[in-house]
């Protein structure tokens, strides 16, 4: 891919000419293609990515807290299908993309603000011509506990062209 950001269409949104799923991703961790702006917001970024597999990490902190003082369940949701979806994404050719159609999260831990980062690890159990499924945990890197897991489905489609 190349530098001048050939890979978004006029109104800048990703329009996938000839770059796979697995090469925008690598072109985000090496910083020549933006972050979602989601990512920037919530305060986690793609780490890493291989054919079928994708890695997050997010910070906790009280800016994430709901009204009990634990990290709302949305952060560890965001980055939980932001894994499952990119893992799916580093599968997909040039011209494909996805959507999360079913996302299933079961937390079986509280994550409080002091927890310190979370780290999201995805892979792709099944990919087909439309659908994909798969499936991640989410891990404390301190204490290597885990906090989450999930599944999800994807459904795979033409990149719309502007």
């Amino acid at each position: 891919m190349s530098d001048d950001n050939s890979t978004r269409g006029p109104d800048g949104e990703f329009d996938g000419k000839g770059v796979s799923g697995l090469d925008y991703l690598l072109s985000i961790i090496d910083g020549r293609s933006p972050r979602a702006p989601i990512s920037a917001i919530l305060g986690f970024d793609l780490v890493a990515v291989e054919p079928g597999a994708a890695v997050f990490e997010g910070k906790t902190g009280e800016h994430l807290c709901n009204p009990m003082g634990s990290m709302h369940g949305g952060f560890a949701a965001t980055l939980l299908d932001s894994a499952l979806g990119s893992a799916v994404l580093t599968r997909l050719p040039a011209g494909l993309a996805y959507s999360t159609a079913q996302l299933n999260v079961h937390m079986i831990r509280p994550i409080m603000p002091v927890t310190g980062t979370l780290r999201a690890t995805a892979q792709v159990i099944h990919l087909g011509r439309t659908l994909a499924t798969a499936e991640a945990r989410l891990n404390g890197i301190d204490d290597g506990k885990m906090y989450a897991h999930a599944t999800a489905t994807c459904a795979i489609f033409p990149m719309r062209r502007t």
